[in-house]
């Protein structure tokens, strides 16, 4: 009973935080057009680096499609050649990730010698190029300044 006694101010706050929580969520609103930009200009990069250092990782690392997979339904705001250089790109990103599950899978060193990621260089540098074409059409950068979460984001689940 004293341990009880002696915590019951942590507990207090515990369910203090809990209640705030609960009172201040909201979900979150449906993506602006910068923010799928943002995201999918940020994967690209990414995808980039890692088709540079592809053959020199004993493992391969799977490339990145999470952001392409939530918002390619929702593109509709860039123009047709950038949705199609996008596409064109993350179809190939999806099927290597697909050949690299397989020699996973089959724990095969023979799966990955016949994968030529540089195949992917020049669709994923023309989804770049017309990507930031479109920040610094819209917003007058090449890429738009980050936005870092705030200590109440964290806490309240802002965003």
């Amino acid at each position: 009973m004293d341990a009880i006694l002696n915590n019951l101010p942590i507990i207090a706050a515990v369910i203090v935080v809990l209640l705030l929580q609960f009172l201040f969520w909201r979900p979150k609103p449906d993506r602006t057009q910068q923010e799928i930009a943002q995201n999918l200009l940020t994967e690209v990069k990414l995808n980039q680096g890692l088709v540079g250092i592809f053959g020199f990782r004993q493992k391969p690392k799977k490339f990145e499609v999470t952001s392409w997979q939530r918002n390619k339904n929702r593109l509709a705001f860039l123009n047709e050649s950038l949705q199609s250089a996008l596409s064109d790109a993350f179809d190939m990103v999806e099927d290597f990730n697909r050949q690299i599950d397989m020699a996973k899978k089959h724990r095969s060193t023979s799966y990955m010698a016949n994968l030529n990621v540089d195949k992917l260089k020049e669709p994923l540098a023309k989804s770049k190029q017309g990507l930031e074409e479109w920040f610094l059409i819209k917003i007058g950068k090449k890429e738009p300044p980050m936005k870092y979460p705030g200590i109440f984001d964290t806490l309240f689940g802002g965003r």
